[in-house]
């Protein structure tokens, strides 16, 4: 017989848990639990969330509860008591995680390393399926001033043009960029493909007088400066 939520004591339920203690003393599961709301007839939302839970990897990094992000409406409409709404709700809250993941104001923030642009736009990219490239536009004391998507791609590659991403330059009289791209698979090593066309952006950006700061790849969890690991400037 399955024990209801309402039969536990009331220091084990978790809304009166959470309001006694405070959220941070609650397990995922828990947490998941007031999102969905309510049980069924075989599982209590506790036992619910714990099967959501259960969708996700084992064997991925130390933060589990980042890959819900990756799980679709259908995935978990597969639970037995998850229907369609208790799914919206649990993508609505992964998609509120996810933006207040981000920076609140990218227009004061100023760029001193590789590092700064990877912390930026990790939690943004890392778990993205397919490639994105972003342009960081800068101005004379490394402010960025906008952040503007430049490409969408497969899983192996998006497409980029010198020409595309300077005119973005170009129409805003910015002297200074930055790519970054994504790779799904998480291991951020820069392709030959990458390597190559840094160089020619480099190269391109410099006849126009902009200054191609870095071109970085987010991973999952890890970054890499093109800059640092290729000599991409030619003495």
């Amino acid at each position: 017989m399955t024990i209801r939520i309402k039969q536990l004591p009331e220091t084990e339920r978790p809304y009166e848990k959470m309001e006694l203690y405070g959220e941070k003393m609650l397990s995922n599961a828990e947490l998941l639990a007031i999102i969905i709301k309510s049980g069924t007839k075989e599982n209590t939302s506790v036992e619910l969330a714990n099967k959501v839970l259960s969708l996700l990897d084992d064997n991925s990094e130390s933060n589990l509860l980042q890959s819900l992000q990756e799980i679709s409406m259908e995935e978990f409409q597969k639970i037995k008591g998850i229907g369609k709404v208790k799914a919206i709700q649990l993508k609505a809250v992964c998609e509120l995680a996810r933006r207040m993941a981000l920076p609140v104001n990218k227009r004061t923030i100023k760029v001193k390393s590789s590092e700064d642009v990877a912390n930026l736009l990790m939690e943004e990219l890392r778990f993205e399926k397919v490639e994105y490239v972003k342009l960081l536009l800068l101005n004379a004391k490394n402010v960025i001033v906008r952040i503007v998507d430049i490409s969408k791609g497969g899983m192996n590659s998006a497409v980029v043009e010198p020409k595309e991403v300077l005119q973005e330059a170009i129409r805003a009289g910015i002297p200074k960029i930055i790519l970054v791209h994504n790779h799904p698979s998480g291991d951020s090593t820069p392709s030959t493909a990458d390597i190559e066309m840094t160089k020619r952006m480099y190269s391109a950006a410099d006849i126009l007088g902009i200054q191609l700061l870095d071109h970085i790849v987010i991973g999952n969890g890890c970054y890499t400066s093109i800059f640092s690991a290729e000599r991409i400037v030619e003495n």
